[in-house]
């Protein structure tokens, strides 16, 4: 049994190990310091890179992270803290994990009938927002477990000290709990990064530098890794298939680094 056990753990690596040393000997070859500031090239021009669209992940997932980290540590508390054990609390966990079971191209059609049909234009907005429902279910769930795993004993003593029990919960029980909640923010950002089936419908691509924020920029198309991966790997053009791994590599670099991170914090947490 111990063999099987190892040689079926073997199996389910040679996926990820393939993955990953393919597109590390395919993407090293043509990466470069320089792609990281300037734009995508036309077809058959050498030189160009990702600059755009790097910046573009940035700006989504970040806005993706001020939308849905509030909301899901709001959530997590008041189901950890204040409606645990309740009927409410059953439901909410439930449509929880069904929005995680949700097929990330109908969260982007939905966002594409909220938003960019009701302004007229994809944007960064409009990806944020999409990306910000994908990881909504991830922080609810790792954040609300995060909390309820804070002994009780912290509560108790807290609240015989003459602390209300929101005292207890901001500055006793959610500080416990912070690094096992990051771990649930990083791997809810790992995910929104490689996403690209919400981004298409919402943030769509752009060849060009967006505006400064100042400026309107949220509210134009924005480009970003993984559309510019799924645009280029499938043209004619070697520059710009070259500049697709180069781009799939810095992709994959990223997510695996948060999920390292988010693995070592959990670690300590332990």
């Amino acid at each position: 049994m111990s063999g099987i056990v190892i040689l079926c753990a073997v199996i389910a690596l040679i996926p990820l190990i393939a993955v990953l040393s393919y597109v590390l000997i395919q993407g090293f070859a043509y990466l470069r310091l320089d792609l990281f500031f300037k734009l995508p090239p036309p077809p058959l021009v050498k030189g160009g890179g990702f600059g755009n669209a790097f910046v573009g992940t940035l700006l989504t997932v970040g806005l993706a992270s001020l939308i849905s980290i509030p909301f899901g540590m709001m959530a997590a508390i008041f189901l950890a803290e204040f409606a645990r054990d309740t009927k409410l609390a059953y439901w909410v966990n439930f449509f929880t994990n069904v929005l995680s079971g949700v097929p990330s191209i109908v969260i982007g059609v939905f966002i594409y009938a909220l938003i960019v049909i009701r302004t007229g234009t994809f944007s960064a907005v409009a990806g944020g927002t999409a990306l910000a429902v994908l990881m909504l279910p991830t922080i609810v769930r790792t954040a609300t477990q995060a909390l309820e795993a804070v002994p009780m004993d912290y509560r108790q003593a807290a609240i015989g000290l003459g602390a209300t029990r929101i005292q207890t919960t901001l500055q006793i029980v959610l500080p416990a709990a912070v690094p096992a909640i990051l771990t649930g923010v990083m791997l809810g950002i790992a995910r929104a990064a490689g996403e690209t089936a919400p981004v298409l419908f919402t943030a769509l691509f752009n060849q060009f530098w967006n505006r400064p924020i100042w400026q309107g920029g949220l509210w134009e198309p924005t480009a970003t890794m993984s559309m510019l991966v799924y645009n280029f790997s499938t043209v004619p053009y070697e520059n710009q298939q070259q500049l697709a791994w180069a781009g799939a590599l810095v992709l994959v670099t990223l997510v695996l680094v948060i999920s390292i991170v988010a693995r070592i914090l959990t670690q300590r947490r332990r």
